[in-house]
Formats: structure tokens, sequence, C-alpha cells
């Protein structure tokens, strides 16, 4: 389990992004959205299959680079308002997507016992 201290915000990327690159790859993709990517918060980037992750983090002293890839299923993101370049999310919003946890799943009414029909 990843632990952020409170201070540390998640921006995720909504365009997929090339992942050969590293360190100097995905800070120049931080400052291509228009951030800083020495400020000390979390950048979080997806591949177009979305089976790939790489998180970009700079705590003061150095870079710090997370990658994960799911081998099953695919990363989904939380529903999105608008057309943004990247979505701010909260430490366990990105602990459950890291986990590959599904936020895309639809709500569901009542269920509703099919009526008998009558001859």
């Amino acid at each position: 389990m990843l632990s952020l201290p409170p201070t540390v915000r998640v921006f995720v990327a909504v365009a997929p992004i090339d992942m050969r690159g590293s360190f100097h790859a995905l800070a120049g993709a931080v400052r291509h959205l228009g951030l800083d990517p020495v400020d000390g918060h979390l950048y979080l980037f997806l591949n177009k299959r979305r089976r790939l992750a790489k998180a970009l983090w700079f705590d003061g002293s150095g870079w710090c680079v997370l990658a994960k890839r799911l081998e099953t299923r695919s990363f989904q993101l939380p529903a999105l308002t608008g057309d943004e370049a990247q979505v701010s999310i909260d430490g366990s919003t990105f602990a459950s997507l890291l986990a590959g946890i599904d936020f895309t799943v639809a709500r569901r009414g009542w269920y509703r016992r099919p009526r008998p029909e009558k001859s």
C-alpha cells in the first residue's frame, strides 16, 4: 500500500501516452499538461489500452517512477465531467484505481418481479 502525505495531490492524465519513456519523458508530459513536475504532486499516466500505468513524483530529493501493469483487466477512470486534459483525484481513489477497481459500474434500479400474465 502506498501512502501519500495529505499535501500531495494526484493528477491523472486523461489522454494516453507512450509508456516507453521514463523520468524525462513523463516530466515533459506533465509540462505539456501545463503543470510543474517538481511541485511535489503525483502524476499518473495510462497507455492506450489502460493496462499499464506509470506515476511520476518528485519528493524534493529526487524522482520516483511507479509502474503497474494489470494482467486481466484495465484501469478504469472515475466519471469525467468535461473535456479536461487531467483530473485531480484523492489518495483513496488513487489506491482504488491502482487496485483495478472499476468505477464505471452502472447503477441498476430496484428489482421488480414480473407479474404473472392473466389468462
